[in-house]
């Protein structure tokens, strides 16, 4: 069977992860997939091995995008600004896109470069901007695990409506990062 005209992982992707962030990743199924592209499965197999790649490929998609959304925002920012900045284009991508979000953040293969590429690439901007705080190696990992557990654990709770108390979530969102900033600035 020939793949049909105009189907192409691209599309595959971009589809399917418009499905997880609008319906939820557990929704996205080949079928729902096949469905939604007007096609049947087996077509899909002309651009994808199954389920599990497609995920893979979803969750390269996500590191992709957050990263230049990061990036982006960052652009021509340093120290404060720059964190502050990262947080709120982290948190506004985890809020536009979460589906594939949730799977940004899954652990893959060890041996997959891609996949390990497209996270260092995120590690490492952290890492650049952390630089202008003048941390030691230690710091720097120490900083990292911290700033991505706040924006982690913001962005979930809020996704699960944890947050239910009658005060602004960016009011609260800002002061974290105040605190956060606080302790770069000790160091």
């Amino acid at each position: 069977m020939s793949p049909r005209v105009g189907l192409n992982l691209e599309m595959i992707i971009k589809t399917a992860a418009e499905m997880a962030d609008k319906e939820g990743i557990e929704t996205v199924t080949l079928a729902s997939l096949a469905r939604k592209l007007n096609v049947r499965s087996p077509s899909l197999f002309n651009h994808i091995s199954g389920l599990p790649n497609l995920k893979r490929e979803l969750s390269l998609y996500g590191l992709k995008l957050l990263y230049e959304d990061l990036a982006a925002a960052t652009e021509e920012k340093e120290k404060d600004e720059a964190i502050i900045a990262m947080a709120n284009a982290y948190l506004l991508f985890s809020r536009e896109h979460p589906g594939i979000y949730e799977l940004t953040l899954r652990a893959h293969d060890p041996n997959d470069q891609e996949m390990d590429q497209a996270s260092s690439r995120i590690l490492h901007l952290i890492s650049s901007i952390l630089a202008d705080y003048h941390l030691n190696d230690e710091e720097t990992i120490h900083a990292i695990r911290g700033f991505r557990s706040i924006l982690h654990g913001y962005s979930s709770l809020e996704q699960k409506g944890a947050f239910g108390m009658p005060v602004k979530l960016e009011d609260s969102f800002h002061l974290l990062l105040e605190g956060y900033i606080s302790f770069l600035r000790k160091k």
